[in-house]
């Protein structure tokens, strides 16, 4: 469970939980970990939101975001995306995991990977306009804020982390319809070219060298 290897690792200050309109009982959950804050909302409102508001309610000058469907993560993983900015090494750390999709590992690069490392102040000066952004947007939106401030980016091979499809939560067609309108938001957020801009751009930024996760 991503709560309790978060909760118990040395390098996070603080771990902080949106509940964004959930129905599988998360409140419930976190509130077994009593130093973990917890924020909820009765609806459903988009990552971005969710994201947004995690970020206003955090105290420290970096941050870790993790997608609570991980499998496989451990307090070595943690650190290996930690590490990297705390160390000066590099601005930004994104993870690629076992399971993103096969062109994001044949380039060595998830540019939709929701686990980061970053300064609060790259999402914390922008939180009014993340606010309106579609569902999806978020991560698009932290690439051309770190492409803009031309941040050094690396790579942390994640080879035992994967992320659950969302065929898996919420059954194979209605699964389909989310991948799908997932997609669709990023796309009112930049078109499809500028996403493959975005991408070798990113690329072009990478810092080495890069953290390997032993298997």
């Amino acid at each position: 469970m991503v709560l309790a290897v978060a909760s118990a690792h040395p390098l996070l200050y603080e771990v902080i939980v949106v509940d964004d309109g959930s129905t599988d009982g998360t409140a419930e959950i976190v509130k077994r970990f009593p130093t973990v804050k917890l924020i909820t909302y009765p609806i459903n409102q988009g990552k971005s939101f969710a994201m947004a508001t995690g970020v206003a309610a955090a105290s420290g000058d970096l941050l870790m975001l993790l997608d609570a469907d991980l499998s496989g993560l451990a307090a070595d993983q943690i650190t290996a995306l930690a590490m990297p900015v705390l160390s000066g090494m590099t601005d930004v750390s994104i993870s690629l995991r076992q399971n993103s999709l096969w062109v994001f590992r044949a380039i060595g690069l998830d540019f939709i990977s929701g686990e980061r490392v970053i300064r609060r102040d790259l999402l914390g000066e922008s939180l009014e306009e993340i606010l309106v952004l579609s569902r999806f947007g978020i991560e698009v939106f932290m690439n051309r804020a770190i492409i803009d401030r031309q941040l050094s980016v690396l790579v942390v091979h994640w080879p035992q982390v994967t992320q659950a499809r969302k065929s898996e939560k919420l059954g194979y067609w209605r699964g389909i319809r989310a991948e799908w309108r997932m997609i669709a938001d990023l796309l009112q957020v930049v078109y499809p070219l500028l996403l493959i801009s975005q991408t070798f751009h990113l690329l072009s930024l990478r810092a080495k060298p890069k953290y390997h996760v032993q298997q």
